[in-house]
């Protein structure tokens, strides 16, 4: 059997960045569009009244090895954006701006370097007492891009969609689950602890 440590490998060590909130979103409506929020309440099945709360989610296109519509454990009820980030991803489309609710965000973290590739197994632990933990990056898809193309108006709504999906890709942001239910509010200090990490080679 072959020993996956015995070659060198770069093991990078845990650690922890500070950061803050800087906004909060939810979509009390039909569909993943949000609005902001002043405050967060958070349960173990996500925010309160949020259109992707729930402990279970039905699979879709993101989870092509189950049939979709399967019930499944909800690892999305939070999708976590970057500032930085959302203007990076305007700038590369032509954009004035892109806003967190065109694209379903709940939150948005400030003075978090690179948020889209914090590590599954990330913990964020908020000021207020809510943990959330990370299951990995929100990949883009062309139904946020077809939402940024109404927002934003432009004049040709599929290359719009086409564009973001491109230009977005691991600058969408991350997506986690409540670990420990409470309530975020806005301006609040966020404590980042990255697991340590190594490559996996067989």
């Amino acid at each position: 059997m072959t020993d996956l440590f015995a070659a060198p490998t770069e093991i990078i060590p845990a650690r922890k960045i500070t950061g803050s909130v800087g906004g909060l979103f939810e979509a009390r409506g039909g569909d993943f569009i949000t609005a902001v929020a002043s405050a967060l309440q958070l349960t173990f099945e996500g925010i309160v009244g949020d259109h992707h709360a729930g402990q279970t989610r039905m699979s879709g296109g993101r989870e092509p090895w189950y049939p979709r519509g399967t019930e499944m454990r909800n690892e999305r009820q939070l999708s976590i954006l970057a500032s930085d980030e959302l203007n990076e991803i305007a700038a590369g489309m032509g954009l004035p701006e892109l806003k967190a609710e065109w694209i379903g965000g709940n939150m948005v973290v400030d003075g978090v370097p690179s948020l889209s590739m914090l590590p599954p197994r990330t913990l964020m632990f908020f000021e207020g007492g809510v943990t959330l933990r990370v299951d990995g990056q929100n990949a883009p898809c062309k139904v946020s891009g077809r939402s940024v193309a109404e927002h934003a108006g432009t004049a040709d709504h599929t290359v719009t969609a086409l564009d973001f999906v491109r230009v977005s890709r691991r600058l969408r942001g991350i997506v986690a689950w409540v670990e420990k239910p409470g309530t975020i509010r806005t301006g609040e200090k966020v404590d980042v602890r990255v697991p340590e990490q190594w490559i996996y080679r067989s």
